[in-house]
């Protein structure tokens, strides 16, 4: 592991090589970092709800001897953050010369700082799964991204089958449940606040045998530890409210890295598709210029 990176970002990026249970922890700490992890390891083993060892494992897999030695690197790294000298975040806008500039800017901003956080990994790993057509593909959003589970899901049925999207994320997982095999695929949307559906849906179906590639913010949903891919995003914005800018980035980057492990196929389907369209004039055709 690049012993360069910030323990933060090593603890993002160890997430797939750690078990079950120090997964668990590392996503608590992460949740509520870096705040979880300056009090003692009983303090931290009871909140996550694992073993003191279970703790003490999974700091050595970051590089460091113990407990202690991992707490002495991270006072470090939060006093370093604390007397770095930050300029004011200023007025969306200010000093721009067009009011979209200031926003523009901070989503810009997001995507350079998700392109850190999600490993190629897990990038990778979770279009291949989808590609996979051997796989069931089952999408729920939540609160403010079900929108965003209902892009992917249409788009992901243009380009192969078997593709559900769960419109009702609050009842409608329940009975996806009862169809979930062994290897299917469910693609989870849980940003803060996190919701309690999105979590017991995660946890069931991997208890199932199903993949859950979660798309999260960058300080993790508690669903993670019960994924096998997660893609965290930054999402904060000057506003009242969290952006989804960046998650759409990554779902329509997503669909481009599923196409690309199947062309052949993907481009027949598509035919076919614009074939029943024509024969059922879904779409208005275009008018041809009248000559004189």
């Amino acid at each position: 592991m690049d012993q360069g990176l910030s323990i933060e970002n090593r603890m993002r990026a160890s997430l797939n090589d750690l078990t079950r249970a120090e997964r668990q922890v590392a996503t608590h700490i992460l949740s509520h970092f870096p705040m979880s992890a300056l009090g003692s390891i009983t303090t931290l083993a009871r909140a996550a709800d694992v073993s003191s060892p279970t703790i003490v494992r999974l700091v050595q897999k970051l590089g460091f001897k113990g407990w202690s030695d991992y707490q002495a690197a991270l006072r470090v790294e939060v006093e370093d953050l604390l007397v770095t000298p930050l300029g004011p975040p200023g007025v969306p806008g200010e000093g721009r010369s067009h009011p979209l500039q200031g926003f523009a800017a901070q989503v810009v901003a997001n995507i350079g700082a998700t392109l850190n956080l999600i490993p190629a990994a897990d990038f990778n790993g979770s279009a291949a799964l989808m590609a996979d057509m051997s796989r069931r593909v089952v999408v729920m959003g939540g609160r403010l991204t079900h929108a965003l589970a209902d892009y992917m899901a249409t788009l992901l049925r243009v380009i192969r089958p078997d593709v559900t999207w769960i419109a009702d994320h609050l009842t409608d997982w329940q009975q996806a449940l009862l169809d979930l095999t062994p290897g299917d695929v469910v693609v989870i949307f849980d940003i803060r606040r996190y919701e309690s559906n999105a979590v017991q849906f995660a946890e069931f179906a991997a208890a199932q045998g199903a993949e859950v590639v979660l798309i999260t913010d960058r300080w993790l949903s508690p669903a993670a530890s019960h994924s096998r891919h997660v893609l965290p995003c930054h999402i904060e914005m000057p506003a009242a409210w969290d952006s989804t800018a960046v998650l759409l980035m990554v779902v329509e980057a997503l669909l481009a890295q599923i196409q690309s492990h199947m062309p052949d196929q993907v481009r027949d389907r598509l035919n076919r598709l614009e074939d029943c369209f024509a024969r059922t004039r879904v779409f208005r055709a275009p008018k041809m210029a009248q000559g004189r």
